[in-house]
């Protein structure tokens, strides 16, 4: 990966983002993308858009959400000790003892999730995985009155594992669910900025907030924008690690390529050109199914309007949901450059409909 590219994924993933608390993020992300784009905005809720090609047709939209998981701040108790609720899909098995920073409105404030240890516990056959209202975070504060000095119901708050290489092109970071979409429409309009002659369609990239509370920014966005098509970037399950049961979930390895999915909202005939566009830019595909929905901003953008013609790109993700997330960058990289080779194969006023 070039490193201008890398350092920018670094500062994306790097800078908190929690759901309804995507600012810090999003400049970031715009001041990146913006020397491609012939514009960039913002809406009311912090939607971030960058357009290349104004004016163009069809308008393709490219969409990866910019939140994290993560908690907030819901109970203070006498002595200090903060309760939390979700922001998104915490596991509260595997967020005990962790570090985390609480960014409250006058600055960060460290602390960590309490563990008893097991001397103080009973025999491991009776300890069960906590409930998230059973979660509690240590200041270093002596009581609440201290504690209310420094933070308030409401604040978000999020783990401090940060982005590492690991070997072999794969790398680990906290929050590659979604940050890698984010990065990847971005990386796509700077692709195509040097192909703007060639260019036929109106290209909106997207950096949408509150994916994982409910897939909210990109229903804003979706319908405020009103593409003629959608592209949707987001992580997948990869299967490539034990205990995993491939004839459950599909067989997904890092390293052998982004993903695309079939059936549900992913359009066949979006689907098709990707798979054509992919064999003759010779980039590797996996490939998975859906039933009824993907759990991703796919799921509300193709029916936004009167039906936006959709499909979802993947990147295989180990421990999805988890301070150790793990990808491959390789794999990443192909993501941008096939949706940028799908952008520079439309036609002017190109529509896909399914063939009846």
């Amino acid at each position: 990966m070039r490193e201008s590219s890398l350092n920018f994924l670094r500062e994306l993933l790097n800078t908190p983002s929690p759901p309804g608390h995507e600012a810090r993020g999003q400049r970031v992300w715009l001041n990146y993308v913006g020397p491609f784009a012939d514009e960039t905005f913002t809406d009311a809720y912090g939607n971030a858009v960058a357009i290349l090609n104004k004016g163009g047709s069809p308008r393709v939209m490219f969409a990866g959400h910019a939140d994290e998981i993560a908690m907030t701040v819901n109970f203070i108790d006498a002595n200090g000790f903060i309760y939390v609720r979700k922001l998104g899909g915490i596991d509260p098995a595997i967020t005990k003892a962790q570090r985390v920073t609480i960014h409250s409105r006058k600055g960060p404030v460290k602390g960590v999730v309490g563990n008893v240890a097991p001397h103080l516990s009973k025999d491991d056959s009776d300890r069960k995985p906590p409930k998230v209202h059973e979660l509690f975070l240590d200041i270093g504060v002596k009581d609440r009155k201290e504690a209310e000095k420094l933070v308030r119901v409401g604040d978000p708050i999020t783990l401090n594992d940060e982005f590492e290489l690991l070997r072999n092109d794969l790398a680990v970071a906290r929050a590659f669910d979604n940050r890698i979409g984010t990065f990847a429409v971005a990386e796509t309009v700077r692709l195509l900025a040097d192909s703007r002659g060639k260019l036929k369609p109106e290209i909106a990239a997207v950096s949408n907030i509150m994916e994982e509370v409910g897939l909210l920014g990109a229903r804003q966005i979706a319908y405020a924008l009103k593409p003629d098509l959608a592209l949707v970037v987001d992580v997948t399950h990869a299967t490539d690690y034990p205990t995993v049961n491939k004839q459950q979930h599909g067989e997904i390895e890092l390293g052998n390529g982004p993903t695309l999915t079939h059936g549900a909202c992913n359009h066949p005939e979006i689907v098709a050109r990707l798979e054509d566009v992919a064999r003759k830019a010779k980039i590797s595909l996996q490939h998975e199914s859906a039933s009824a929905t993907t759990g991703t901003d796919t799921d509300v953008i193709f029916w936004t309007r009167g039906g936006i013609p959709s499909a979802l790109i993947s990147l295989p993700n180990r421990y999805m949901h988890s301070p150790v997330e793990i990808v491959s960058l390789q794999d990443l990289e192909q993501i941008p450059e096939l949706m940028a080779a799908f952008a520079l194969s439309l036609k002017t006023d190109e529509q896909f409909k399914v063939k009846i």
